[in-house]
């Protein structure tokens, strides 16, 4: 993969984006192996957390690769679209958890990357924003969608009415963000998190994954009839007895078998 970094390190994978020098921007080859990297963490269940990232420290993504689009007919922006869409919607419910270190700029695309992800963690110099409309189009890798579940409604409308970015300290102010942190502080801060979620559970922290995804796109009761079966379904698992046992026992360092 040319333009996408894949590590691992333990039970944690890390995707970067790497094409610093266009600040990661998402042309076609961009997404084709940021495909490729998700598809090979997706199968593999030994990683229990992931974290995406951008090379460099100017940008995490700063939007779709513009040179690109700009002749693109309407059905060749809908396969597009479709396309992006597509792959975020394969890091939204991924098995794992998904962390975005966003460092820099994480506009359009970018922005809408950020958010397919389960937790967002920002350096202070991120900046965030939709500015498709000032491009004369909308979103188109989900968010209008997304933007509006994860902030009020009327600020998600601003944000991409206005085509206006906003800091790091807005971000987080908003809820589009979980914590802002110094720039030079934000990988460690991020592996320390997905450390710390690898070390719990991976059964049933992929089943809570999916009972807060599935829950929010229905009714509470349909979600609370989700989380019942995703409760109950994790005592067939041999990390619940386990699990029960050494909290019995008093004991501290677990090590789960994903059984």
């Amino acid at each position: 993969m040319e333009n996408v970094i894949l590590e691992k390190n333990g039970h944690v994978s890390k995707i970067t984006i790497n094409r610093p020098k266009a600040l990661n921007a998402l042309s076609t080859d961009v997404l084709k192996d940021l495909e490729e990297a998700v598809n090979t963490v997706k199968n593999d269940d030994d990683t229990y957390c992931l974290i995406i990232t951008g090379a460099g420290d100017k940008s995490f993504v700063a939007g779709a690769d513009i040179a690109e689009m700009k002749d693109k007919t309407v059905e060749e922006a809908a396969e597009y679209g479709a396309y992006g869409n597509k792959i975020f919607r394969e890091i939204e419910t991924l098995h794992c958890p998904v962390i975005a270190a966003v460092n820099g700029f994480a506009l359009g695309g970018g922005c809408e990357l950020a958010m397919s992800c389960d937790i967002r963690v920002a350096a202070d110099n991120a900046v965030f924003g939709q500015p498709e409309v000032g491009l004369g189009i909308t979103p188109g890798f989900g968010g209008t969608q997304r933007l509006a579940r994860l902030v009020p409604a009327g600020i998600a409308k601003e944000m991409i009415f206005t085509a206006r970015n906003i800091k790091a300290d807005k971000a987080e102010k908003i809820g589009l963000v979980n914590a802002v942190v110094p720039a030079e502080e934000l990988m460690a801060t991020v592996e320390k998190m997905a450390a710390g979620i690898a070390k719990n559970a991976p059964i049933a922290v992929a089943q809570a994954k999916k009972a807060i995804n599935n829950g929010l796109n229905g009714t509470i009761d349909e979600g609370i009839a989700e989380e019942v079966k995703d409760f109950s379904d994790c005592f067939a698992t041999e990390d619940q007895t386990y699990g029960m046992d050494c909290f019995l026992n008093k004991v501290r360092d677990k090590q789960f078998s994903n059984k």
